[in-house]
């Protein structure tokens, strides 16, 4: 039987403090202008002013102009929808088998657990950090320098461009050797506190499925791919940088030096990827005492913005977060998950069964569309093709995952409903504009049946501050904070 949200959930809606409302409360519609979503070929720099602390750094796209890294708009082509698509069921399989134990291949058949990622870095979010103590010369040909007490000269920490991963455990970044004369990449033997592991050591064994052999007595990781490439090599440690003020000691890491990996062998705008997973592995394990297992992030409306990443709780995270209880199980530790209780297209909540959505919503950063249950789904299509009724559809979607697509030829400003996402205690998160459509399509699909939970994707949460909040046991939301 459907069963709709009683009135006094929708009284909550429109009264609760916590709820991140537009500025305009009486227009059920928000206008969008399509060129503010086409990307400057310049960094625009920030849209907002970044937090008052010394724990955050500039958030950008790896393949915008904000990277340091950035080598034109040639060399920043999109891939194809098609393949972007393709990565992301990649992506939301991979989340989808943490949730229930196994690795989803396709609907219906599973494989063993491994360790899984997909290496497109296109639609996703990158940060700066400081690996070692090594000179951005790092290709070596003799012994490293050294003063004439046998200790490392003391130049500066290398610069990484890693993306960010909110479910994934180990942190990894690329190691000398390279093809390029000018190798970027963090050369350990020039750093005095690089360390490899050995075997037989508790940082090793810690590892689980992603220690792959032993080799010269030095632990080995591995981290498969599905499109067939890897990160592997040796598993270490060595000073983290990530503000001048935020520095990690024996920060525990991948080494990779495997040609296959994603971005290796070749010129690459990242470096690796940092791990924020809930795993032992991750960043937010190895900084817990220090910033209390808790860290946030805004994605950028357009690829010539930055956003911000933020290690630690902000302050007055209380009062300026619209927050929901993180949930927790023991059975599936790895993602950070809330319980989503409805939808809601201009104040009007989705007419679906609460047990649609009982599957809870995992959040992530490198998912690029959010994923609905089948039946969800289809409501909330419905509900935003009736609102969107004046505008012509698309004769033939672009891919049969994005349905509900329209031809804006000769329209600049588009009025679209307004959608919420509402969660456990009456947390409501009205998304920003840019975050309702994909091009000229409505930015959500359908998971293949309604058991799989949803999956919070990273355009939906433009421009919207996401505090993981591990040892406060909550997930926070604060809206038009980049």
């Amino acid at each position: 039987m459907v069963v709709v949200l009683p009135l006094l959930l929708l009284l909550l809606l429109c009264s609760s403090p916590s709820a991140l409302g537009a500025n305009d409360k009486h227009d059920e519609f928000t206008v969008l202008d399509l060129s503010s979503l086409k990307p400057h070929a310049a960094c625009s720099g920030h849209r907002e002013t970044p937090p008052h602390n010394g724990s955050w750094v500039p958030l950008y796209h790896p393949l915008g102009p904000c990277s340091p890294s950035y080598r034109g708009a040639a060399a920043a082509a999109a891939p194809s929808l098609a393949d972007l698509l393709r990565q992301d069921r990649f992506r939301a399989h991979r989340i989808h088998g943490k949730v229930s134990g196994g690795f989803r291949s396709s609907k219906g058949s599973y494989k063993e657990p491994v360790a899984i990622e997909e290496t497109q870095v296109h639609h996703q979010a990158a940060i700066t950090i400081g690996m070692g103590t090594q000179s951005m010369s790092s290709q070596r040909i003799g012994p490293a320098a050294t003063d004439d007490d046998g200790t490392s000269g003391g130049p500066p920490p290398v610069s990484q461009t890693v993306v960010l991963d909110t479910a994934s455990d180990v942190p990894w970044v690329d190691c000398v050797p390279c093809a390029l004369a000018e190798c970027p990449y963090y050369d350990p033997a020039r750093s005095s506190s690089y360390a490899a592991f050995p075997c037989n050591s508790s940082a090793c064994k810690q590892l689980g499925p992603y220690a792959s052999s032993c080799a010269n007595n030095q632990c080995q990781y591995r981290v498969a791919y599905p499109d067939g490439s890897s990160s592997s090599g040796t598993y270490s440690s060595d000073l983290l940088t990530i503000t001048s003020g935020n520095t990690v000691s024996g920060f525990r890491f991948g080494c990779n030096q495997n040609a296959q990996a994603a971005g290796g062998g070749g010129p690459s705008p990242t470096n690796g990827f940092m791990a924020l997973g809930r795993g032992a592995q991750s960043l937010m394990a190895q900084t817990s005492s220090a910033y209390g297992n808790a860290f946030s992030y805004c994605l950028p409306q357009r690829e010539s913005d930055k956003g911000f990443f933020q290690i630690g709780v902000p302050g007055g995270a209380s009062y300026r977060f619209a927050m929901t209880p993180m949930l927790r199980d023991p059975r599936r530790p790895a993602l950070y998950r809330a319980l989503l209780v409805a939808i809601t297209v201009n104040g009007q909540p989705l007419n679906v069964a609460p047990e649609a959505l009982a599957g809870g919503a995992a959040l992530d950063s490198r998912t690029v569309f959010t994923r609905l249950p089948l039946t969800v789904y289809a409501a909330l299509r419905a509900a935003f093709r009736d609102k969107m009724a004046a505008y012509r559809r698309a004769s033939s979607p672009p891919q049969t995952e994005l349905d509900t697509c329209y031809d804006f030829t000769g329209v600049r400003y588009v009025r679209l409903p307004r959608i919420a996402l509402v969660f456990d205690r009456n947390a409501v998160v009205e998304l920003d504009r840019s975050g309702i459509l994909f091009g000229d399509c409505l930015a959500f699909t359908a998971n293949d049946d309604d058991s799989a939970p949803a999956i919070l994707g990273n355009t939906q949460q433009k421009t919207i501050e996401v505090l993981h909040d591990v040892g406060g046991g909550n997930i926070g939301f604060r809206r038009q904070a980049c």
